[in-house]
C-alpha cells in the first residue's frame, strides 16, 4: 500500500486530480547534462484564480503558489496568472494522493511513482495497480 503524509478527502483529492488533468502539467524527464544524468520531476497548475491555488497548497501541504512575471507586452485586459507547483519528493507525495483519480496525466504520475518507489508493490512492471489500491483504500 502506497504511504501517504497528509490525509486528503476523497473529494478533494479527485476535484485537484481533476485541475491537474485540465489545467496542470505534469513532467517527468530524464536528460543528460555536463553533471551528468539528470531528472526533471515537476508538477504545475497555472489560472488566473489564485485562492483556487492556495486552497490547493493547504490541502496537500507541499508546494508553492506564485504570480506569474509576464511580459512587457501582455495586454492590459488580461488578468494575472498564478502557478501553483511541486518538484521532486514533494511531487511524489502529490502523485500518491492523486492517481487513483487522474485520467489525463495518469502515465506522468505513474513514471515519478515508479521513480522514487519502484519496486512499490512487487509488480515486475514497476506500474502501480490502481484497482489493487483502490480497493486497499476503502
Amino acid at each position: 500500500m502506497i504511504k501517504i503524509k497528509k490525509l486528503v478527502n476523497v473529494t478533494d483529492a479527485a476535484y485537484i486530480a481533476g485541475l491537474f488533468d485540465g489545467e496542470g502539467s505534469v513532467d517527468f524527464a530524464k536528460r543528460k547534462e555536463k553533471r551528468g544524468n539528470v531528472q526533471a520531476i515537476l508538477m504545475r497548475i497555472e489560472m488566473t484564480d489564485e485562492n483556487v491555488l492556495n486552497w490547493v497548497h493547504e490541502t496537500l501541504g507541499v508546494g508553492t503558489v506564485r504570480k506569474r512575471n509576464r511580459s512587457p507586452s501582455r495586454k492590459a485586459h488580461w488578468k494575472d496568472a498564478w502557478v501553483y507547483s511541486v518538484r521532486f519528493r514533494d511531487a511524489l507525495h502529490v502523485c500518491k494522493i492523486l492517481w487513483p483519480y487522474t485520467i489525463v496525466k495518469l502515465h506522468k504520475i505513474e513514471q515519478i511513482i515508479d521513480h522514487y518507489e519502484p519496486d512499490i508493490q512487487g509488480l515486475d512492471d514497476n506500474i502501480v495497480d490502481l484497482a489493487l489500491e483502490r480497493e486497499l483504500r476503502k
